[in-house]
C-alpha cells in the first residue's frame, strides 16, 4: 500500500508544557488508526496540525498525492445561517454540486431544471452517489434539512458535521471523537461503515469497542513519544502491557546499577583517563535511563462514601412531559442497595430529564420521588460546572476539602488524590484555564467523587474522558459501596459496570431488562429475527399439511399445544422465584450476575413459546 501521511520530528509545546516531542510516524493507504493517549497529551493538537490548521514548533507533515483530506472536529465548525440543505451539499465536488442542484430542482417543482439536473447527475454516475447521502442523513438522524443550523443541538450540529465528512469521503479523514453525541444504534451503524469501506483515517474516540471493531492500527502517545501497533484494541491492550512491563524492569535496573555508579564517582580521582572518561559518560546515560518516567497504567482509587440506610430511593408512577412530549409515563421503581444500573435509549428519548427529576432538579408532572435519610447524590452531568478560569487546580478541590477519607479509613491531601487522578503535581498550581477539555472534565469528576456520595448519578461520563481515566473510574465503580445510575453510549462500559438496564423506548415507556448491554443486545436481535420469520407465510407447513384439515389441529399439533402449555408455566413460575430472589437485596455480586443471565434466558424462551402458542391457539379456534 502506498503511503498517504507521513509525520516527521513533530514537536510541540505550550510555554513550558510540552506536549509531544520529535515523533514521526507514517500512514498508508486504506489503513484505520486510532490514536490514543491521556487528556492534555495533545492528542487535539496533532490532529489540527496534520490538518494545517494549527502550526507547530518543528518538524514537517507531508499529505502525498494531492490527496484530499476531511477533519471531523470536536466542536462543529459549522456556518450557522445555513440551513441542513446547505450546509451538507456545500463543497467542491462535482458530483455533490450536481446532486445539490437536483435536489434544489426537485425541492422547487422546476421541471425544466430537473431534466438538466437529471441529464447531468446521468453523466457523472451520481445516483448511488446520492442513494449513499440519503442513507447516511437518515442513519445519523439528521433533522428537517430546512431547518437552520444555529436551531440545532450542539449534538445534532456534530452529527451534520459528522454527515459532511462521510459524504465527501475524502482520500484521508482526521475523526476527532466521531461517537460523541451518537447513540448506540448510531454507533453500531457508523462502525459497520467504516469498517467495511476502503477508506483512510487517522481518529481519536474512548469507544474500546469501536476501536475494536473498526481500527487495524494503533499509535499511542505518551510522554516518551510515539508507539506503533498494528493491530485492534485488543492487541494494543496485550502488547502495551508488555511493553510497560519491559520499561519498568529496564528503569529499575538502571536505578539500582546507577546507586553503584554514583559511589565511584564521587570516589573518581581528578585525574581522568581514556577509560574513566568513557565510564564517565556511561553514568550520565545510565541516570537519564534511571530517571525515566514510566507511564502509571493502573490507578487504584477506593473513597469511603457516607453510610447507607434500607431506604434507597422510592419512585411512584413518575411521569413528565415536555409540552405534547411524553417523557416518562406512570414509571415505578424500588432502587435497592448497591445497585448499578445503565440507562439507554435514543438521544431525546428523555435518560437526562429523568436523572434530573429523580435528583429533584425537575418537578414531576404526576407522581412522586421519595429519597431516603441517608442518601446523598454524587450528580455528574453533561454540562459540568463553570469553573473560575483563573483559579488554580489544587484550590478547585480544596474548597470541598483538604483530605480525602478512603475506603480502608485512611486519608489522603487533596494533592495526592488530584495526583491519583493524573494531575501530576507540577500541574497543581496552573490556572483551570490552561486546562484542555478532557482535564476539565477529568477535574469535575473529581470534584463529585470528594463529595464522598453514596449514589452515583453519572450522564455521559465516557463524553471527553481519556481510555486511562475510563479504566480508573471502571474500577472505582467495580469497588464501590453505593448505588450507580448511568447515562452513557459506551457499550463496554455498561457491559463492564452494570447488573440491568433502564430502557428508554419512547413515549414514556421504560423498561427494566435484566442484564447488561450486550445481553439486552442478543436479547433484542433474537426478538426480530423472531419477528421476521413469524410474519414469512406459513407455506411450507401449508405444503406438508396440505391434506389435513386446515382449520383444525393434527395430533402432532395438539401434543405440541399442550406441552407449551406446560412449558409456559414452569417457565413463569422460575420467573417469578428470580424476581423475587434479585429483589431479596440477600444476592451476593455473583449470584446476582447468574440469576440476570438466567432470567434474560427465560425471557427469550418465554417470547418464542409464547409466538408458536399464539399460532397454535388461533388455528385451533378457526
Amino acid at each position: 500500500m502506498s503511503t498517504i501521511l507521513t509525520v516527521d520530528h513533530l514537536s510541540r509545546s505550550y510555554g513550558d508544557n510540552i506536549l509531544f516531542e520529535d515523533i514521526s510516524f507514517v500512514i498508508s493507504q486504506y489503513r484505520k488508526v486510532a490514536l490514543i493517549a491521556r487528556n492534555g497529551a495533545g492528542k487535539t493538537s496533532l490532529l489540527s496540525i496534520i490538518a494545517g490548521l494549527e502550526p507547530s514548533d518543528g518538524g514537517i507533515v507531508t499529505l502525498f498525492n494531492k490527496a484530499s483530506l476531511g477533519y471531523l472536529k470536536q466542536e462543529p465548525d459549522l456556518t450557522h445561517s445555513h440551513t441542513v440543505f446547505n450546509e451538507v451539499y456545500t463543497t467542491s465536488n462535482e458530483v455533490l454540486k450536481a446532486i445539490y442542484r437536483y435536489e434544489q430542482a426537485v425541492r422547487g417543482h422546476h421541471q425544466e431544471e430537473i431534466e438538466k439536473a437529471i441529464e447531468r447527475m446521468d453523466a457523472l454516475n451520481g445516483w448511488e452517489y446520492e442513494t449513499r447521502i440519503k442513507q447516511i442523513l437518515s442513519r445519523l438522524k439528521i433533522p428537517d434539512l430546512d431547518k437552520r443550523i444555529d436551531e440545532l443541538s450542539g449534538g445534532q450540529q456534530k452529527r451534520i458535521s459528522l454527515a459532511k465528512v462521510l459524504i465527501t469521503e475524502p482520500d484521508f479523514m482526521i475523526l476527532d471523537e466521531p461517537t460523541n453525541h451518537l447513540d448506540v444504534e448510531m454507533i453500531e451503524w457508523l462502525e459497520e461503515y467504516l469498517s467495511q469501506r476502503r477508506i483512510t483515517f487517522l481518529m481519536v474516540t474512548h469507544d474500546r469497542y469501536f476501536l475494536d471493531r473498526v481500527c487495524d492500527e494503533i499509535l499511542e502517545l505518551d510522554h516518551t513519544g510515539i508507539h506503533r501497533y498494528k493491530g485492534s484494541y485488543s492487541y494494543f491492550i496485550e502488547k502495551q502491557t508488555e511493553r510497560l512491563d519491559n520499561l519498568t524492569k529496564e528503569t529499575e535496573k538502571a536505578q539500582n546499577l546507577l546507586r553503584k555508579e554514583s559511589e565511584w564517582m564521587r570516589r573518581m580521582p581528578k585525574a581522568r583517563t581514556t577509560k574513566s572518561k568513557a565510564r564517565i559518560d556511561s553514568f550520565y546515560e545510565l541516570k537519564e535511563t534511571a530517571d525515566r518516567k514510566v507511564p502509571d497504567q493502573r490507578m487504584k482509587i477506593h473513597i469511603a462514601g457516607k453510610r447507607m440506610g434500607k431506604k434507597i430511593l422510592e419512585v411512584s408512577d413518575l411521569s413528565f412531559s415536555w409540552g405534547d412530549l411524553t417523557i416518562l409515563k406512570k414509571f415505578t421503581f424500588i432502587f435497592k442497595r448497591f445497585e448499578k444500573i445503565g440507562i439507554i435509549g435514543d438521544n431525546g428519548s428523555g435518560k437526562s430529564t429523568f436523572l434530573d427529576l429523580i435528583t429533584g432538579k425537575l418537578k414531576p408532572g404526576w407522581g412522586s420521588v421519595k429519597k431516603g435519610e441517608t442518601i446523598q447524590f454524587g450528580y455528574y452531568t453533561q454540562d459540568g460546572i463553570a469553573f473560575n478560569p483563573d483559579t488554580k487546580v489544587i484550590d478547585v478541590v480544596r474548597e470541598i476539602a483538604d483530605v480525602v477519607k478512603l475506603g480502608n479509613g485512611d486519608t489522603i491531601s487533596a494533592a495526592a488524590f488530584l495526583n491519583y487522578f493524573m494531575f501530576p503535581y507540577p500541574s497543581h498550581h496552573q490556572p483551570v484555564y490552561k486546562l484542555s477539555g478532557g482535564e476539565k472534565r477529568r477535574l469535575y469528576l473529581v470534584t463529585v467523587l470528594m463529595h464522598s456520595p453514596n449514589f452515583l448519578i453519572l450522564d455521559e461520563p465516557t463524553n471527553d474522558l481519556d481510555i486511562l481515566t475510563l479504566n480508573v473510574l471502571e474500577e472505582y465503580l467495580e469497588s464501590f459501596n453505593g448505588c450507580v445510575l448511568i447515562v452513557t453510549h459506551d457499550r463496554y462500559f455498561l457491559d463492564k459496570i452494570v447488573d440491568h438496564l433502564f430502557v428508554f423506548e419512547g413515549n414514556g415507556i421504560v423498561k427494566d431488562f435484566p442484564g447488561n448491554y450486550t445481553q439486552y443486545r442478543d436479547y433484542t436481535e433474537r426478538l426480530k429475527r423472531q419477528a421476521k420469520a413469524a410474519s414469512k407465510p406459513a407455506l411450507q407447513m401449508k405444503t406438508a399439511n396440505k391434506n389435513a384439515d386446515p382449520g383444525k389441529l393434527t395430533f402432532k399439533e395438539k401434543q405440541e399445544l399442550e406441552m407449551l402449555e406446560n412449558d409456559l408455566g414452569r417457565l413463569e413460575t422460575e420467573k417469578g422465584e428470580i424476581e423475587s430472589a434479585m429483589n431479596s437485596g440477600k444476592l451476593t455480586a455473583t449470584e446476582l450476575q447468574v440469576k440476570s443471565s438466567r432470567f434474560a434466558s427465560i425471557l427469550l424462551d418465554v417470547e418464542a413459546k409464547e409466538l408458536r402458542w399464539l399460532e397454535l391457539s388461533e388455528k385451533r379456534v378457526t
